[in-house]
């Protein structure tokens, strides 16, 4: 029997050949069968998930709400502390008649404020000349008061009810002049008299801090002692001021001389006066 020949080069191609193709299998990836690309990953809905439990959660929290609401609603009411003092005297009610005004109507919310405020102006003394008391309008205390009327009636027209005014001349030199300025709340009648006494030390007022007066804490309001004013054929002008407040009410007092001096014990006592008045 005749063996046929193999070359050396086709001997060494049919060892190898069974290992290449197992190689070439393993580096390439394998493809389903008929399709020349590979398949593409499953996508994960997760937005349909996250909603669900979103509302699971809002509708847990709104059954909790309700159910508290349902258990606090068949429970007795938790009773009030009795009152300091439960039965509180008040005026029987009366028929109107000849005699009925507003305060009477309205006894039981009536406040001091609400009277007569002229009535409420501290009296001229004994001898006192040249006196007047009464209500002051807004537009004659802006011009009387203020270096700009204009702006000084805008800057009051706001928050202030009503001036009274008195004033008198006593003795040959000195003059006083109160102002008691009712505001519509406390609290504009505190910016105003915050306001008068923030400048009161400027070199063209008072020039200093001014004192206290007695039982009047400072956020209530101070005195002042102003430096003499003075003018080439005149006798030396002298002022002392005090600006006070009590609720809603303002009290501006001033004391001038025009010949001799104002003292600290002076302007003091004044203030006081008007204050026992309020």
């Amino acid at each position: 029997m005749e063996h046929e020949q193999t070359s050396p080069e086709q001997r060494k191609g049919e060892e190898t050949g069974p290992e290449s193709d197992t190689a070439s299998a393993a580096a390439e990836p394998a493809t389903p069968t008929g399709s020349a690309e590979p398949a593409a990953a499953p996508r994960r809905r997760r937005g349909r998930t996250t909603l669900l439990i979103a509302g699971a959660a809002a509708l847990g929290v709104l059954a909790g709400t309700v159910t508290g609401y349902a258990v606090q609603y068949h429970r007795e009411p938790t009773a009030l502390p009795p009152l300091a003092q439960q039965k509180v005297a008040m005026p029987p009610p009366v028929a109107p008649n000849d005699a009925t005004s507003r305060r009477s109507v309205n006894a039981s919310r009536w406040d001091k404020a609400e009277e007569d405020l002229a009535k409420k102006l501290l009296e001229a003394p004994g001898g006192a000349k040249d006196g007047y008391s009464g209500y002051e309008s807004l537009d004659m205390f802006a011009a009387d008061y203020y270096e700009s009327p204009d702006r000084g009636f805008d800057a009051i027209a706001q928050d202030v009810r009503r001036i009274a005014t008195a004033g008198w001349r006593q003795g040959e030199h000195d003059f006083i002049e109160i102002r008691l300025l009712q505001f519509q709340d406390q609290h504009s009648a505190q910016k105003y008299q915050e306001g008068q006494a923030s400048y009161q030390d400027h070199a063209d007022r008072a020039g200093n801090d001014g004192f206290a007066l007695p039982g009047v804490p400072d956020d209530y309001g101070r005195a002042w002692l102003y430096k003499p004013k003075t003018k080439a054929g005149y006798h030396p002008l002298r002022l002392a001021r005090a600006i006070l407040r009590r609720g809603d009410i303002v009290m501006d007092v001033e004391l001038t001389n025009n010949r001799g001096d104002v003292s600290q014990g002076e302007i003091t006592d004044l203030a006081k006066r008007q204050m026992e008045r309020l």
